[in-house]
């Protein structure tokens, strides 16, 4: 990043706390639905939240590109990529049940550089910059010390295709008897953020988008973590993930995910 690091953290910010308020606003209502899977919820309410977000971003930056969960825009060609999820955990949102977020990262050469995570039930802002210490609502956070998976409290996410739930099913069979509890969350982001703040000591998902967990990933290393994707589809980039505070005994986990997937960059 450069001398314009706050200007970008300002811009990511106001547009993660406005369209945090434009979830808020709306949440309970009726709500429209554009596209029902079987695994999935795609909501009107997603496009607008993208929209409002890439119009501030574009507005500040407007030679930036945006790469979101809801499409692209600006100049595909820069530099300055800014990865947004407009409602992660929209499959929460949609049975209201209040656990979602808006995540907005900024990758600058191919490094992703700026995360901002927002809860706007909870009113929780996590930060992450490179070269500085992350916060939650400006205070710092860190991992947790915990070092023994008997210990531990870790979270696993499900995709949405037959091959990887199995999978899926597989790992957290495999954990659920050696950490001391597990959890299913439904929002990767905040999964992430709850690693980097120590609530959580690792989460771990077979196939996930890179908006869902771009954010998260300068969140949890900045906050002394580990966090690795493996490549499962570069052009979609979809991959696996297993994010910890990097003092578990996890490795396997990732072997296993590099025995199917290929190591990527993060």
């Amino acid at each position: 990043m450069t001398m314009t690091d706050d200007a970008f953290t300002s811009v990511a910010i106001d547009a993660a706390r406005q369209a945090g308020a434009l979830l808020k606003a709306n949440y309970g209502g009726v709500l429209g639905v554009n596209e029902l899977k079987q695994y999935d919820i795609k909501l009107e309410l997603d496009v607008r939240s993208q929209e409002l977000i890439t119009a501030i971003l574009l507005r500040s930056f407007p030679d930036h590109a945006i790469y979101g969960e809801e499409g692209i825009a600006g100049n595909q060609e820069s530099d300055h990529e800014w990865i947004v999820d407009p409602i992660d955990g929209t499959v929460n949102y949609f049975y209201g049940i209040p656990h979602f977020c808006v995540s907005i990262a900024l990758r600058v050469q191919g490094e992703i550089v700026l995360g901002v995570i927002y809860d706007p039930m909870q009113d929780e802002l996590f930060l992450g910059r490179k070269g500085h210490a992350p916060t939650l609502n400006g205070q710092p956070i860190q991992v947790s010390g915990r070092t023994a998976l008997a210990d531990a409290m870790v979270t696993v996410g499900f995709s949405k295709n037959k091959e990887s739930i199995d999978a899926g099913l597989k790992r957290f069979k495999d954990l659920l008897f050696q950490v001391r509890k597990t959890r299913m969350l439904g929002s990767a982001a905040l999964g992430m953020a709850y690693v980097a703040a120590g609530r959580l000591d690792a989460y771990i998902e077979e196939v996930i988008s890179l908006w869902d967990v771009a954010a998260g990933i300068i969140l949890v290393e900045t906050a002394g973590g580990r966090a690795r994707l493996f490549e499962k589809d570069a052009k979609a980039e979809k991959y696996s993930m297993c994010c910890t505070n990097g003092k578990l005994p996890l490795l396997w986990v990732e072997d296993e995910m590099t025995a199917t997937s290929q190591p990527a960059a993060s």
